[in-house]
């Protein structure tokens, strides 16, 4: 996730209660009430049950509610501390004991987030997959110039055996090995398992059975989809050494679909940031910058000209930061629409994976061979998937807001974008939404991303990741033991009042435009699901490197003089389950931008 860290010690001071291991139970019964003290028909009782766990007192009720930002008076404080071992401990036992239960981590918690309002259409109602019927043109002799070719052209030379995977497979092998040691991107390098699926596909294709736009293409994974014996490390130093017997649902679909599995990519330790017990992952365009995160590794190495296209995922901004520093397309389906069995878990309601490209109708391609539910994932729902890459957008409603374009962090080329709207024939449209606590919407995150690692908090793991500053994991799992339950329960209500206002807006809109990386629109919409797409419509300068962590005054970033061009993007937001009006927007707003394919220099 990308957003919530600039402002992590904002958003976790209003969030953080409670008193943590005095509240622990420690092995007594906490059966709530002798069955034998109870008169026929008499339901049993909150607080008549036995004392268990450690003795608390009023002194830490009282310095517990400096943590949750509520007060008691001293008779409260008095029945609390006096009844807390009665009424509340035992419910630590499930965690405690002496009755302690795992919870294993295919496990997912009952509740469900539905993006999906009640009486509201979830997306298309025919299936539709149109590709574009370009030229591809001549294939490049120089290797470089394969490598940087879009998914579209290089599976059209595929397809007309103009070129063969395994040449193709060699190039990208190759370029990861020469570049990874300046980027920093690869975790595992899969030479053997690439050269093998490269001479199938060859063979296949030469046989005529061609599986589609993807037979063929090298990719790259983000290291947290499971891979059939494989390391999958989530980045981690405690899960370095992890290798999964299966794969994952979308890895699966793209073996099937033919592509070539030539290396698992970096991302940020258990998917935050680009700091992997690697090291740090770096930004093509600017070396002396890191690629963002926590797709770090797909940004980086598709960027770079390293695979045909790669897989990221995105908790709260992990495609869209670094599709938008590195330069490249990102897409970030509609919650529930790409099936997450066998990728690592991080909030079980909020995270997506998707697509990394060096270009709009790339993406869409991909999204096409990885779209659909499975059984082990229990939010993903089918869904039609209606794309003509010809569609017209003429008229096509785009929402922008007007006070977000003049404010940070818009730049000229994101107020530029409203004028090409019009140039394409869309119709820019001023939108506005209510200045609420959208930050509290974190409590979410935070509480999740600390169940999904409970273990690995109470063993101690934690303290094996290499970041262990303020806003990284370590710290926010340990303070997220002291979140409230009737706040998480309150900004699930908020969530849902936050999606009322998006159907509101998307009332009025077709689309929306936003700077990239704002963060309002980065967190409302990874907490309602809408999907979004990044795409690169120019360059800006910066005369400082950029970078996802909170400020060090101990470790001041890079700074350039004279600045440093570097190119940046801008984010579409569609409706629920309509990728292909957006991708469709994209598709016309790429040719008038007219900046695609130019290239980091050294690559």
């Amino acid at each position: 996730m990308a957003k919530s860290r600039r402002q992590f010690m904002k958003v976790t001071s209003l969030g953080v209660l409670g008193a943590a291991a005095a509240l622990r139970s420690h092995g007594q019964n906490p059966a709530a009430q002798n069955p034998t003290d109870l008169s026929p028909g008499a339901p049993p009782a909150f607080g008549a049950g036995p004392a268990v766990g450690p003795e608390v007192s009023t002194t830490t009720f009282a310095e517990a509610e400096k943590l949750m930002q509520f007060e008691m008076t001293a008779a409260e404080r008095a029945v609390a501390a006096g009844s807390w071992r009665k009424t509340m401990a035992a419910v630590y036992e499930r965690r405690t004991g002496p009755r302690k239960l795992a919870l294993e981590t295919t496990v997912a918690p009952a509740t469900q987030w539905n993006p999906v309002l009640p009486g509201q259409k979830a997306g298309p109602e025919r299936e539709r997959f149109v590709r574009s019927q370009i030229d591809p043109g001549p294939r490049p002799t120089r290797d470089e110039d394969i490598a940087f070719a879009s998914v579209t052209q290089l599976s059209r030379w595929i397809e007309t055996r103009k070129l063969t995977s395994e040449r193709l497979t060699n190039i990208y092998l190759k370029r990861l090995q020469e570049f990874d040691p300046k980027l920093h991107c690869v975790i595992t390098l899969t030479r053997e398992l690439a050269l093998k699926q490269a001479k199938r596909a060859d063979e296949e294709i030469a046989a005529g059975k061609y599986r589609g736009p993807l037979h063929g293409i090298p990719w790259g994974g983000k290291d947290l989809l499971d891979t059939a014996g494989i390391p999958t490390t989530y980045g981690a130093e405690p899960f370095r050494n992890r290798v999964p017997t299966e794969d994952a649902a979308v890895v699966k679909r793209l073996h099937e679909g033919g592509a070539v599995l030539v290396a698992k990519l970096s991302l940020g330790a258990l998917a935050l940031n680009d700091i992997w017990f690697g090291g740090q992952t770096m930004n093509p365009w600017l070396l002396e910058e890191a690629s963002s995160g926590s797709s770090a590794g797909p940004g980086a190495a598709t960027a770079a000209g390293l695979v045909g296209f790669a897989i990221g995922s995105e908790t709260g901004g992990s495609i869209i930061s670094p599709a938008t520093r590195c330069g490249i397309t990102g897409l970030r389906p509609t919650y529930g629409r790409v099936a997450r069995t066998g990728a690592m878990t991080l909030c079980w309601s909020l995270d997506k994976l998707g697509a990394m490209t060096r270009s709009v109708e790339d993406a869409m391609l991909v999204l096409q061979a990885i779209n659909g539910p499975d059984a082990g994932d229990v939010a993903s729902v089918p869904s039609r998937l209606d794309f003509d890459a010809g569609a017209s957008v003429e008229g096509l409603r785009v929402g922008y807001f007007p006070k977000w374009m003049k404010e940070n962090p818009a730049t000229a080329v994101d107020r530029a974008a409203v004028d090409v709207v019009k140039k394409v024939g869309m119709v820019p449209v001023e939108v506005s939404i209510p200045d609420w606590p959208y930050d509290s919407l974190n409590l979410i995150l935070f509480a999740e991303g600390a169940a999904a690692f409970e273990e690995l908090t109470l063993s101690g793991g934690l303290r094996e990741l290499k970041a262990q500053v303020p806003d990284a994991w370590p710290n926010i799992f340990r303070q997220a033991r002291f979140l409230s339950a009737v706040d998480f329960v309150q900004a699930d209500r908020l969530r849902r009042k936050v999606a009322e206002e998006m159907a509101r807006v998307f009332s009025q809109v077709d689309l929306l435009l936003v700077p990239s990386v704002r963060d309002e629109m980065l967190t409302i919409t990874n907490f309602t699901g809408h999907p979004a797409l990044v795409l690169r419509a120019g360059f800006v300068e910066v005369a400082k490197a950029r970078s996802d962590w909170a400020p060090d005054p101990n470790h001041p970033l890079p700074t350039f003089s004279p600045p440093r061009r570097v190119p940046h993007g801008v984010t579409l937001i569609g409706r629920l389950f309509e990728e292909g009006p957006m991708v469709n927007a994209g598709l016309a707003l790429e040719r008038a931008f007219g900046v695609v394919g130019e290239r980091p220099p050294g690559f």
